[in-house]
């Protein structure tokens, strides 16, 4: 979507080592694959990311016809999607103040509409969604690495993110767990001005009943879903736990999560994203 987070993602992929080629036309992919590929045959094939958006006319026609033509040729295309909400969207093409692409003279928000039913069936055959509502630069960032991290190294990566239900639940998330069941710290008032990633706040949370036996069933309930992945081919994961404003609880537990669900086979790291909303 326009104003999800593209031009932070591409700079990500960029520092890491991308080819990187912005608002490519989608019927040029197949080329852009077989020019790299005869370019390097002397030395490691970079890896190639393309930036496509609703810029590149003729978009919805070719794209799929392309990354069906680059699996018939042997390379391994995948399509992440990168999504808002509308309110984060407006917001942030408020603070630019540049218009949609496709608002013509309607309002923003008609051509934010437009474009979700646009990239609709895109968005449901995307191998990664992500949601970048409520992630600042640096959060995206963060959470967007991992999943551009190659085929080396473990073979599932598991993102934790704490929110606070008073914000939305998250887009991208694959699991929500609700942490209002436990006491809420803001109510003690020595706890109150901490969060959970502070050692007395994580001590109280994590000392309630039934919030060390809630994250011994989250592993357990995750070991045949990480195996079901891993013979799916699929390699990244959202887990996300929530309390009244993410400030607190689910900031707690997610940090214990993050620290049990890892193995040598399971990479883990954890978003807090609405940390400091409050």
């Amino acid at each position: 979507m326009s104003g999800a987070g593209r031009s932070t993602t591409a700079n990500v992929l960029e520092d890491s080592g991308w080819y990187v080629v912005d608002n490519l036309p989608p019927h040029l992919l197949v080329d852009f694959a077989e020019l790299a590929s005869d370019a390097s045959r002397r030395a490691e094939l970079p890896r190639l990311a393309a930036v496509v958006d609703v810029r590149a006319r003729g978009f919805f026609d070719h794209l799929q016809t392309a990354v069906d033509e680059l699996r018939a040729r042997g390379w391994h295309p995948n399509l992440v999607f990168l999504d808002a909400t509308d309110e984060a969207i407006v917001r942030r093409f408020e603070s630019v103040r540049r218009p949609h692409p496709l608002q013509g003279e309607g309002r923003l928000l008609d051509g934010i509409i437009r474009e979700r039913a646009l990239l609709a069936d895109l968005r449901s055959v995307a191998d990664v969604v992500i949601d970048t509502s409520g992630l600042n630069v640096h959060q995206l960032a963060k959470k967007v690495h991992p999943v551009f991290a190659g085929e080396r190294g473990p073979r599932v990566r598991i993102a934790v993110m704490s929110f606070g239900f008073k914000y939305g639940v998250p887009l991208d998330a694959d699991f929500v767990f609700d942490m209002r069941f436990l006491p809420n710290p803001f109510w003690i008032p020595e706890l109150r001005g901490f969060t959970g990633q502070d050692a007395a706040v994580a001590d109280y949370v994590m000392s309630q009943e039934g919030a060390g036996e809630f994250v011994d069933r989250v592993v357990a309930l995750m070991q045949p879903v990480i195996a079901g992945y891993v013979r799916e081919g699929r390699r990244y994961v959202t887990v996300a736990v929530g309390c009244t404003g993410g400030k607190h609880r689910s900031v707690a537990v997610a940090e214990a999560l993050r620290t049990e669900l890892a193995t040598r086979e399971v990479a883990t790291f954890v978003v807090h994203r609405d940390l400091g909303q409050e």
